[in-house]
């Protein structure tokens, strides 16, 4: 290929890559890098194939490109092309190259060969349902990778669920004084076998309803009141939100509560609940999914 035609599929490609044709772009940078995968502007042609394949959730692709992209990039100097090897990798359960990615872009992560379990602080994440958006806070246990811990009101998502999340934060909350990200969920990592459950509590004060859920998390179970809940517009999920501002602590009274148990475990868990305040009381335990 003369180089005179790779310039012209060059600029085709940045042309697709524009009009967001992904596989298009891909496709055309693929061909001048079979050519010219060391010329100087190669390590960029290398990051957006690469990076157009993660848009297309082609992780096979965007780890075999990814790699040649971040093989070209500087190391601890945060490259985006270690990252998005990183989110790759870590899909492919290529432990190896994640770390590698992770230090390569600038991240210490525990060592070992396996799966990476390290304690990265909290975030949130918004959940990848086809339809309802909803906004859960993680453990992060790698730069890509968290366990759920709110139970999920979504039908089909469960509390203790791992998923892994885009690095380009969406958004971002702020609870009891300390701001998170919130992340775009790329995908289930790992399902949870907890059911998620729904029941209706009678609490006479807040005290009762904390009291609740600390019973729930103390047996590594999930509980969340709908006290709790807070729906917001898609601009406003996207933007700051302050939960301790709006008030989403949850209160007396009667009102839903979902949880993350087995059922038998979940009925012990609320009978020693109500058994502990002549007032409170509970009803209508239902499966959820």
């Amino acid at each position: 290929m003369e180089q005179a035609e790779a310039g012209a599929l060059v600029g085709r490609a940045q042309e697709a890559w524009d009009r967001e044709e992904w596989l298009r772009a891909a496709e055309l940078y693929e061909q001048v890098l079979a050519h010219y995968p060391d010329e100087e502007p190669s390590a960029s042609w290398w990051y957006d194939a690469a990076l157009a394949y993660k848009f297309l959730r082609n992780w096979s692709k965007a780890h075999e490109l990814g790699r040649e992209a971040a093989a070209r990039a500087p190391r601890g100097a945060g490259d985006p092309a270690y990252w998005n090897l990183g989110i790759a990798a870590t899909i492919r359960r290529d432990w190896a190259t994640a770390r590698d990615a992770w230090q390569g872009f600038g991240i210490e992560v525990p060592g070992g060969e396996g799966e990476i379990e390290g304690e990265f602080g909290p975030a949130c994440v918004r959940l990848n349902t086809g339809g309802e958006q909803e906004v859960v806070w993680i453990q992060r246990l790698c730069p890509t990778r968290g366990r759920v811990m709110n139970v999920p009101v979504t039908k089909g998502r469960r509390f203790g669920e791992i998923v892994v999340h885009d690095g380009v934060p969406n958004g971002e909350r702020t609870y009891s004084g300390a701001t998170v990200s919130v992340f775009d969920e790329l995908l289930l990592f790992e399902a949870s076998e907890l059911p998620t459950l729904h029941v209706t509590v009678h609490a006479p004060a807040a005290e009762d309803v904390d009291a609740l859920v600390e019973a729930f998390f103390g047996q590594d179970f999930g509980a969340e009141p709908a006290s709790g809940f807070q729906v917001l517009c898609g601009c406003c999920s996207t933007g700051s939100v302050d939960y301790t501002a709006k008030g989403t602590s949850a209160h007396a009274g009667t009102q839903k509560v979902w949880l993350a148990a087995p059922e038998e475990e979940a009925r012990k868990l609320l009978d020693a609940w109500a058994a502990q305040a002549g007032e409170r009381a509970w009803s209508e335990l239902e499966f959820v999914s």
